[in-house]
């Protein structure tokens, strides 16, 4: 199957709150949650964001509103005070999080990329 990136089919949002972020991804449709359920494990969120990420990563499924939330424990550096970084805030991560590879079949991955271009 090919892959598209995540922002073809779903919108992200993330925050954080001392060392730890939160990020809420929502599929853009009822249909394309599977995909999000089956494919962004804890782990795969985890491996994506392995050089920020020291933490355990917990995921929470909301199928309600067709949205998975992921907690990344240890992903700023010791948090707002304590970090190095330029920008120690999660907010990047949502936006970030649209870069990863999701595989759909081939006739919605035509059909994505032609509405993406």
């Amino acid at each position: 199957m090919p892959k598209v990136t995540l922002n073809l089919i779903a919108h992200a949002r993330s925050g954080d709150k001392g060392n730890t972020v939160n990020i809420g991804v929502f599929a853009n449709s009822e249909e394309l949650y599977p995909y999000l359920k089956e494919q962004m494990t804890s782990q795969a969120v985890k491996e994506f964001f392995t050089e920020l990420v020291k933490g355990e990563v917990i995921r929470y499924e909301m199928p309600n509103i067709s949205a998975l939330n992921f907690v990344c424990h240890e992903a700023l550096g010791g948090g707002g005070s304590s970090s190095l970084r330029i920008d120690n805030l999660g907010k990047c991560f949502g936006s970030n999080i649209l870069r990863f590879p999701i595989e759909v079949p081939e006739e919605l991955a035509s059909k994505l990329l032609k509405i993406g271009v």
